[in-house]
């Protein structure tokens, strides 16, 4: 089985990629930007450089544009070409645990702590020990409507596995500004499931290979980028299981007033995306804007040969 880790960056290796490229049973694939330090290298795994990309696609290349997160979308396809039959995606501030990659949920029947709602989307930070937070993407609207009461066991076969993220979580920049949490995430509360979509992020997080055309880390959106790409592919029939920590996140700095503005498309349109999704998974192309749509067209081209 090809199993890869993908990755972008703007820092030399960070303990956190040091570790993630010596992991034997995988292939690390880290996308350059134009501030990745020209002699970048890793021990193991693959390093591509900004020319290597635009040698690639440079259609691609421009439509998504330079010194943003969202050049990962070439680490997907390097992965796509790579015949991977897994993919993780991580941040190089998310310092892996022992056992990191193994015993994954993918594939076969697992048993979950299931989560059935009426709201049109699921929360899963709420579902844990930390249920005061939010995860980043979940509508602000329905944070104070969550329930949890609906808790069962239940078997399924899961698509994507989102582990958690110890440390300084996923969430968003509000709820950041309100709790700054430092977190330990009980390992009891998981894996858990749920009846409805659910925000999962790209920072620490397995799919099966097969998911990589529909799965698009969406430009010119800000924050939401990932938040989109869960919705999306849920929509077109993904099952996503949240696993316990995996990770402990020594968050790069950030600016909370820039985050918080980069997170406002979701604020704003986040409700609408999720109540309108499971009906027609492409209304999501109309909250696009149209380099966005571009970019997803061209990312998508390599997945009709």
């Amino acid at each position: 089985m090809k199993k890869v880790i993908v990755t972008t960056t703007i820092n030399p290796p960070t303990e956190a990629i040091q570790k993630f490229d010596a992991l034997k049973d995988w292939t690390l694939v880290v996308i350059g930007d134009l501030k990745t330090p020209k002699d970048y290298k890793l021990q193991r795994g693959i390093y591509v450089t900004p020319e290597e990309q635009e040698k690639y696609d440079r259609p691609l290349s421009e439509a998504i544009g330079w010194r943003c997160i969202q050049r990962r979308n070439f680490g997907l396809l390097w992965a796509h070409d790579l015949k991977a039959d897994i993919v993780a995606v991580i941040d190089d501030d998310n310092i892996p645990y022992d056992g990191w990659g193994e015993k994954l949920l993918l594939g076969a029947e697992t048993e979950a702590n299931y989560y059935e709602t009426d709201l049109p989307a699921f929360d899963p930070v709420g579902a844990t020990n930390e249920s005061r937070l939010w995860h980043r993407g979940y509508p602000l609207q329905l944070v104070p409507r969550r329930d949890y009461g609906r808790k069962m066991k239940k078997r399924l076969t899961f698509d994507v596995q989102a582990d958690f993220w110890d440390g300084d979580p996923d969430i968003d920049a509000v709820c950041r500004m309100i709790y700054r949490p430092e977190c330990k995430f009980d390992p009891a509360c998981f894996p858990i499931a749920a009846n409805k979509l659910a925000p999962f992020n790209s920072q620490n997080t397995i799919m099966r290979g097969a998911l990589l055309k529909d799965y698009f880390l969406f430009p010119h959106v800000g924050r939401m980028d990932d938040i989109w790409a869960a919705y999306y592919v849920q929509a077109r029939g993904a099952r996503v299981v949240f696993n316990k920590a995996s990770v402990y996140q020594q968050r790069n700095e950030h600016d909370l007033v820039v985050d918080m503005k980069k997170e406002y498309v979701g604020y704003e349109n986040n409700l609408e995306i999720v109540n309108k999704l499971p009906a027609d998974p492409d209304q999501l192309l109309n909250y696009l804007p149209a380099q966005s749509q571009e970019a997803f067209q061209l990312y998508r081209r390599h997945f009709n040969a």
